[in-house]
């Protein structure tokens, strides 16, 4: 119960602004410092969605990779992640230049504890150019170009031994890729077309590629205060990949109704060869 109240109020806090009247400051380069400091105006914005999912089940236990620890089937899962734009319009095509990190965490609130049963880091630098195409068929809004690193950030665990003569498995997992992001718009409805490409040495996991794909395609549709959001990516070759669909409807300023279903391969990279269905419920910070 105290794991749940703890999680409870790490969400109000993410809620609470921070308000203070200093009107009485005559610099007015002091008194906009210390504005942005207080409205945490730095330049950072949401970047994938940022939320809290105290609720998540599948319907059998998670693998436990590591000897002497079992895992529940119901667990937590937060997500923080932002961007910060770096530079304007170089060429004159009113580009944007950005660095973005988006940090993942599945915690397995309900067994003693509580363990993170992994954490997924991924920064990433992009270029996005935007594009106003509102006489063709396709609707393109903007074409982005980029280079993302995604790991768990475990150490190469392959061959260590316990005393109770168990072998770990390798726990490093990692991707380096560049991909390709086009968006179209029409009406309501956005649609997000992406390919990725690694570039880099796969040997923690050779094989990840024929679980996660090249492709992913993401529709995204608001009805009114209502947002749906629709995800498949995959590998044409093996016919592997994962769907995920998401819910969304403002409940106080800042702070939305968040479920989440998601089936396939991939939910996180340390069992990104593990095929199941996971349904979450929670709050998200943004869409």
């Amino acid at each position: 119960m105290k794991k749940i109240v703890l999680l409870l109020m790490l969400t109000l806090a993410l809620c609470a602004q921070e308000a203070g009247d200093f009107e009485g400051i005559k610099n007015k380069e002091t008194k906009t410092s210390i504005d942005k400091w207080l409205d945490g105006d730095f330049g950072l914005k949401p970047h994938k969605v940022n939320y809290i999912l105290p609720y998540g089940y599948r319907s059998t236990p998670y693998t436990s990779h590591v000897p002497t620890i079992i895992y529940n089937n119901i667990e937590a899962e937060l997500q923080v992640s932002l961007k910060l734009q770096l530079f304007e319009n170089l060429f004159g095509l009113k580009e944007k230049y950005y660095i973005a990190y988006t940090q993942q965490a599945f915690w397995q609130l309900y067994i003693d504890s509580s363990p993170f049963r992994e954490s997924l880091y991924n920064p990433e630098a992009f270029v996005e150019f935007p594009i106003s195409d509102r006489k063709s068929m396709f609707g393109l809004r903007s074409v982005t170009f980029g280079y993302a690193h995604e790991s768990n950030g475990q150490p190469n665990t392959e061959g260590i031994t316990f005393s109770t003569s168990q072998t770990l498995e390798n726990l490093s997992r990692s991707i380096n890729y560049l991909y390709l992001k086009t968006r179209l718009q029409h009406d309501a409805l956005i649609t997000d077309l992406t390919l990725g490409y690694p570039i880099s040495d796969l040997s923690d996991n050779p094989d990840i590629i024929d679980y996660i794909g090249y492709t992913k395609i993401k529709f995204s549709y608001f009805l009114e205060e209502n947002m749906f959001t629709f995800m498949a990516r995959g590998n044409f070759e093996t016919g592997k990949g994962a769907v995920e669909g998401t819910y969304s409807y403002p409940l106080i300023k800042n702070t939305n109704l968040y479920i989440k279903i998601f089936s396939g391969y991939g939910e996180s990279l340390i069992d990104y060869n593990k095929n199941f269905a996971k349904y979450s419920i929670g709050f998200s910070f943004s869409r």
